[in-house]
């Protein structure tokens, strides 16, 4: 049994099987995703789900899903299964089912009667393309196979519709079909490794339900479009491989393919492993540029997120190349001092506050692994001057650095910091004022650009920031702390400190530079310890507040209330274990590394190999969100590196 591996009796519980998913993706931004018994239960499920550039800078769901047909001595055996409006499921092909495993792929294994098939799923990393290879383990009389595909042609958020504009032609290609129901759309190539029967029948679908979608408070019926079906003979111990794609491509070389494809993988047959395997998939590389996908499978390249990860997902694996490709895209996207944080092209939000100081971490991370640090000022030395005068100047709308040199921000319709919910318009935690995770981000980017323009000889930087950063430094104290409370406002606008017990003050206690001594670092990561910290992460709120949410559930409107009201994150965790590290060495390693195991079991619960974005406040911690979130997987990877680090102190 492999390391990621469900039973019969749990594939054919549906409330468990359709709330496990699979995340494939390709450098490009394509991707796979469905449940582990492929039954779609939201819009964003697809097989092949592929950027659509002539139509937006979006991705389009090309291939929906497949049904297979078992067919023996002239009986048919069903192995789909749909949810269609009314709580209606057919044909419920997840009887059929066996097992399955993930050693690195999923493969799913089907028994009808005397029959024994197994189905592999991958999606390549290399090109646009699933490949979905069909073997014939067992059977004990003359056996067919047929392949029905469901087609959509859509942005992944909406929903298709039946009409009278689709394009039901379609031309024949090497053993298999070329078809494209909309002008603008890419081709959809659809084909086999062996000759097989084409028999064309098109026909919609009608009211697929996506559950998910239905919880969420969104639309949630779709019609899909039918147009035809491939069928044909497989021999005991035969394998024959599915390939749908954007391009034409040779039949013979399937096996080839796929095979070359699979060496690629790292092996799911462990945690680590599968944090690793998952990491890869954040990772896009296209026409020269370099991004970081936020999460799957709705998310795209956020700014922040991007810095936030870069650690995670390639520094502690020691691959420089890809940060400084991701570092050195997102400066070429930056308008002024700001780099890009959602949203591409024309339609690029810039609006944030933090998004450039976690550039400097990251920077930080790179010069303290890739041991650089002398060079870091050569290379980004004018980035960095512009940022930091920037904000100093008071030439970014709704940021300025006060006379005290702490940054004030404020902007009364958004939500500049990271905790970005907006209902109706406006921002839940809007936070304006001194933010306390935004001014310790300020103050150790300003140290870390001082002393690296130290190592580069420039007097001229340092005499202008030394003063700055020493006023600072009295100045966070002074306003943040309360030696009564024993922790530090979350936000001070004017007068007004709100006090509510958030995470954001760890970031003080966890950057390389912290404007706080060792000593209240020491009793605010207590604090943090005994109200905030769960097995999954940290909370957003604390349960004693009365704006308290402990379920993360419901519809949009309701996730978004307790998205920063108490549910949890996992990548805070990075930085309390950093910081709790800090101030412990190797006598807080068994904590540490309590965290970072008792997350082991997650991987199976909701994104299958991967991290979950968010989970509710209070136990069982139930997983919510996105089914994979780049920056937990990263900050999970670089606890585990951080553990490593200690563990071999002397």
């Amino acid at each position: 049994m492999s390391y990621i591996s469900f039973t019969k009796e749990q594939l054919v519980n549906l409330e468990f099987s359709l709330n496990r998913e699979l995340v494939r993706s390709s450098n490009a931004g394509a991707y796979a995703s469905t449940t582990i018994i492929n039954c779609n239960t939201r819009k964003y499920h697809g097989l092949l789900v592929v950027p659509q550039p002539l139509l937006d800078e979006e991705n389009h769901i090309l291939l929906s899903g497949i049904d297979e047909t078992v067919i023996q001595q002239d009986a048919d055996f069903n192995l789909g299964l749909h949810k269609f409006q009314g709580e209606n499921y057919f044909p419920k092909g997840h009887k059929y089912i066996r097992s399955f495993e993930s050693q690195p792929i999923p493969i799913l294994t089907y028994r009808i009667g005397g029959v024994l098939l197994t189905k592999e799923m991958l999606f390549a990393r290399s090109e646009d393309r699933l490949i979905i290879k069909y073997t014939l383990v067992q059977a004990h009389s003359k056996t067919k196979l047929r392949i029905k595909p469901y087609l959509a042609f859509r942005n992944i958020h909406s929903l298709s519709k039946a009409n009278h504009f689709v394009d039901k032609t379609y031309v024949p290609i090497n053993s298999g079909v070329r078809m494209q129901m909309y002008q603008g759309y890419s081709h959809l190539y659809m084909q086999l490794s062996k000759p097989n029967d084409y028999i064309h029948v098109p026909d919609w679908y009608y009211n697929f339900e996506y559950q998910q979608e239905k919880e969420r408070g969104y639309d949630y019926l779709e019609d899909l479009y039918v147009p035809g079906y491939f069928e044909f003979e497989i021999e005991k111990g035969e394998s024959v491989y599915f390939s749908a794609g954007i391009e034409d491509s040779s039949p013979d070389l399937f096996k080839k393919f796929y095979n070359n494809e699979l060496k690629k993988r790292i092996p799911r047959d462990n945690f680590e492993n599968c944090l690793l395997n998952s990491a890869q998939q954040f990772i896009l590389k296209s026409n020269k540029k370099t991004k970081i996908i936020a999460g799957f499978p709705w998310y795209g390249r956020i700014g922040r997120d991007s810095l936030i990860s870069s650690a995670g997902l390639t520094l502690v694996n020691k691959d420089f190349k890809t940060f400084k490709e991701v570092i050195t895209t997102l400066i070429e996207e930056m308008q002024g001092p700001l780099f890009p944080n959602i949203g591409e092209g024309l339609n690029t939000d810039y609006d944030t506050v933090d998004t450039g100081l976690w550039f400097f971490w990251a920077l930080q991370q790179y010069a303290e692994i890739s041991g650089t640090k002398d060079k870091i000022w050569k290379e980004y030395g004018k980035i960095i001057n512009l940022i930091l005068n920037s904000y100093k100047n008071g030439e970014l709308q709704n940021i300025k650095m006060l006379p005290n040199g702490l940054l004030y921000t404020s902007d009364a319709g958004k939500a500049l910091t990271w905790m970005n919910a907006v209902i109706f318009g406006k921002p839940l935690t809007p936070r304006n004022g001194l933010q306390v995770e935004v001014n310790a981000l300020w103050y150790n980017a300003i140290m870390f650009s001082i002393e690296i323009a130290k190592l580069a000889g420039d007097e001229n930087f340092n005499n202008e920031w030394e003063n700055i950063a020493n006023q600072l430094k009295d100045s966070y104290k002074e306003t943040f702390w309360s030696k009564d409370k024993g922790y530090l406002a979350d936000y001070v606008d004017g007068d007004y400190k709100d006090w509510s017990i958030r995470p954001n003050m760890v970031f003080a206690t966890s950057l390389p530079y912290s404007p706080l001594s060792e000593k209240i670092r020491h009793l605010i990561l207590e604090l943090i310890k005994k109200e905030l910290l769960t097995p999954r992460g940290l909370r957003t709120l604390s349960p004693k507040s009365p704006d308290y949410k402990d379920v993360y559930t419901g519809d949009q409107f309701n996730r978004d209330i307790a998205c920063h009201q108490g549910s949890v994150y996992p990548w805070l965790l990075g930085h309390f274990a950093e910081a709790y590290l800090k101030i412990h060495g190797k006598s807080g390693l068994s904590l540490i590394k309590n965290i970072y195991e008792n997350f082991e079991p997650t991987i199976k619960e909701h994104g299958v190999s991967s991290i979950s974005e968010v989970y509710d406040g209070n136990p069982p911690h139930l997983p919510g969100g996105a089914p994979s979130q780049a920056r937990n997987v990263a900050e999970l990877l670089r606890i585990n590196w951080l553990i490593k680090q200690y563990e071999n102190k002397k």
